[in-house]
């Protein structure tokens, strides 16, 4: 199977008032406020066409502008691009969410899918409303996921009584494109693992070392033969790119240098109220009573991890992943100048290299 190279669209640009401080912001957690632009939108989904990736993400936090309607303006800026939509269950009935898919899926041409999440921080859910602890999102998510793809399957009238939700003479108008991958799903618990089984084309894998990423991928394809069905495995990588690996361990240091600098000024608690940063004091990784070191420990963070190096090194390390199972890499770097897009077509390229061109299918 070939592999599928992904990107991201947001709603607007990252902060900052320079290429660099952009450059920079990128890896500092994001902030609660963004507003929707919609130039940024569309010339942000032609680039990741013309640069030559087949599909784009489009994230979704509690304050930030509706994923659907981001999605639906890069669709329209976009002939060949799809676009995944983060949604997050709990927000709105499974039934118009489901309508809301297979409407973009068919104005776009069977370009859009969803990109299913339960809410990885209890407290950014409440602010939409759901009180509902993880356990129990997991739990609701079942009944949603089965009652979602038995609404857009069916062609009759249908009626649903759970413990979450309720449908008399429930009937989708419209469905969406036939053959095309509609749902995927990440989570690392055992609910999860199930939830992509049971509903899901799409698994998206955590960043684990090699070895586990191998048993992971094993694990939740295992338990989807177990219900007669396959998955595709996503992973999101994030990325630094220079010419040559030693300017790449240059620019990973002065990255870091600057957004930690940009971030502890003036104003620096508004970093420290990022999504990211709720889920670290919930889960225990940090102390909620400091929150400047919390925004420098995430930034540290997120450049440790990032896979920085030519666009050659980039690829090899790609590569593996690619030989441990998984079938769509998500490529997550600084696109802001065009010295910035050409290390990333050539990383692109390198990726097809060896392994014949990447359809441009309706499949995901």
């Amino acid at each position: 199977m070939e592999l599928e190279i992904r990107g991201g669209v947001r709603a607007a640009a990252v902060p900052g008032r320079t290429p660099q401080e952009r450059q920079a912001l990128r890896w500092a957690p994001d902030l609660r406020d963004r507003t929707a632009d919609p130039a940024h939108v569309a010339r942000t989904a032609r680039e990741n066409e013309e640069d030559g990736l087949d599909s784009a993400l489009v994230v979704q936090s509690s304050s930030w502008p509706d994923p659907w309607l981001v999605a639906g303006w890069a669709l329209a800026a976009t002939s060949r691009l799809r676009i995944a939509v983060a949604h997050r269950v709990g927000t709105t009935a499974p039934t118009v969410a489901a309508r809301s898919l297979a409407t973009l899926d068919r104005l776009s041409g069977g370009r859009a899918a969803a990109h299913v999440i339960v809410g990885s921080s209890d407290l950014d859910t409440a602010r939409d409303g759901d009180r509902l602890d993880k356990e129990d999102r997991y739990r609701r998510a079942g009944e949603y996921l089965e009652l979602f793809t038995r609404y857009l399957a069916t062609g009759q009238d249908i009626d649903h009584k759970g413990e979450f939700y309720t449908a008399h003479a429930a009937r989708p108008g419209l469905r969406p494109s036939p053959g095309g991958e509609l749902l995927s799903f990440g989570g690392s618990s055992p609910q999860g693992l199930d939830l992509a089984a049971r509903y899901a084309e799409v698994y998206a894998v955590g960043p684990l070392p090699l070895p586990d990423t191998r048993r992971r991928i094993a694990e939740v394809r295992a338990a989807a033969a177990g219900h007669g069905r396959t998955l595709r495995i996503w992973r999101h990588v994030t990325v630094v790119l220079a010419d040559t690996d030693e300017e790449a361990r240059e620019r990973v240091r002065r990255l870091r240098h600057d957004a930690l600098r940009l971030t502890s000024g003036p104003g620096d608690g508004r970093w420290a109220e990022a999504v990211q940063l709720d889920r670290d004091r919930e889960r225990g990784r940090s102390d909620p009573r400091h929150g400047t070191d919390q925004v420098a420990a995430y930034i540290r963070r997120s450049l440790t991890a990032a896979y920085a190096g030519s666009p050659a090194t980039v690829a090899a390390r790609i590569g593996l992943l690619r030989s441990a199972g998984v079938d769509i890499v998500q490529l997550d770097l600084p696109v802001e100048t065009d010295h910035d897009r050409e290390l990333r077509r050539a990383l692109v390229t390198r990726l097809r290299t060896g392994r014949g061109t990447l359809a441009a299918a309706r499949g995901w």
